[in-house]
């Protein structure tokens, strides 16, 4: 663990810190409440992992994202989640950030009675911020999604504060090199990631793009079940202001968008031209206030993009379940051929992996 050691504080955690309720779990790490045992005793959110289950690659994503979550905190910026400290035990490394109890963006909007253009552009201003903050760095999110977009709070002054969280696949810029790696998700990666041609800070302004989509409309503007299918979609820039659901949306609020979705990342907006933009500037929306239409379209569009995430994580669970009882029945045959119960040729032979 030698590429981690400069980073981590080696006082224990649970010295400092007592442990909480489960607030997520992820393939290697499970985050979970902590509060402070001394002093206003304030609540955190902490990242725990394992450290025998990293490989080598692993640990350098870890190393990365620390290293970019450390930079970003010295920023403290007010929409991006704050890196506390990181340390570790013998077997375990502990990331403490800021916890944002408020839940994800898109689960707050359905929660909404109306809902507007102000609303939407509220949103996309601290949103926009954020990812302005992180490219003035020449650090790249790539995997700017509902999920990585969390209120600070659910009631008091903080309760609309968005925050942007998840830097596990952002990277950083280095010049005159681009980044090769096809990550992100499905509907929000832009068409040069697709591509595999290499790409840069522009990837996170198409994510915003499609962000933007579906805050004013409630669907995000290219869906497909067949992933093939939406990302030949993505790569001809294939979307449509949908009526009668746009019909009550300003044309400033779709040029602006027009100016994000571009396949041509060169010709896409910048962060700073986005926040300049006349539909960011306003304080009123141009046309009706309540976007009608929109709340129904949003819960369905949540309810199964919640859905969809459950059913990855089952199968990523079943997958494990079935790699555990194959290696235990791997393990007992084993055994048995050692002892002379069964004659080593008349062993099966192993199921393929994956």
């Amino acid at each position: 663990m030698g590429l981690l050691s400069a980073f981590f504080r080696r006082d224990p955690l649970l010295a400092h810190y007592k442990i909480g309720r489960r607030l997520g779990k992820g393939t290697f790490a499970t985050v979970k409440e902590a509060t402070e045992k001394t002093g206003d005793k304030k609540k955190w959110a902490v990242k725990i992992i394992d450290k025998r289950v990293l490989a080598p690659e692993d640990e350098q994503a870890l190393t990365k994202e620390v290293e970019i979550m450390k930079q970003l905190a010295e920023l403290q910026h007010p929409n991006i989640v704050f890196l506390k400290e990181v340390c570790q035990s013998e077997g375990t490394f502990y990331i403490v950030q800021e916890l944002c109890a408020g839940g994800e963006l898109f689960d707050r909007i359905v929660e909404k009675e109306k809902y507007s253009e102000k609303d939407a552009r509220i949103a996309m201003k601290q949103i926009v911020s954020a990812v302005d903050a992180c490219h003035d760095l020449r650090i790249v999110h790539r995997d700017l999604k509902p999920e990585n977009l969390l209120y600070q709070a659910k009631t008091g002054e903080n309760k609309d504060v968005i925050k942007l969280a998840d830097f596990g696949l952002a990277n950083m810029l280095k010049a005159d090199e681009a980044l090769a790696t096809a990550c992100g998700t499905p509907g929000y990666v832009a068409p040069e990631v697709i591509a595999q041609v290499g790409y840069d800070k522009e990837v996170d302004i198409w994510s915003l793009g499609v962000i933007m989509y579906i805050l004013l409309c409630g669907f995000p503007p290219f869906y497909s079940e067949n992933n093939p299918q939406l990302f030949r979609m993505i790569q001809r820039c294939q979307y449509t202001f949908t009526r009668p659901y746009w019909d009550q949306v300003s044309d400033q609020a779709k040029d602006l968008i027009r100016s994000m979705l571009v396949v041509d990342p060169k010709k896409r907006a910048t962060c700073k031209q986005i926040l300049e933009d006349p539909w960011m500037t306003v304080d009123e929306p141009q046309k009706k206030p309540e976007l009608e239409g929109f709340q129904k379209n949003m819960r369905v569009y949540n309810a199964k993009r919640k859905f969809k995430a459950g059913v990855m994580a089952l199968a990523a669970i079943s997958a494990m379940q079935r790699g555990a009882a194959a290696t235990k029945a791997a393990n007992k045959l084993k055994e048995r051929v050692s002892k002379g119960d069964v004659d080593e040729s008349e062993a099966p032979a192993p199921a393929p992996e994956g």
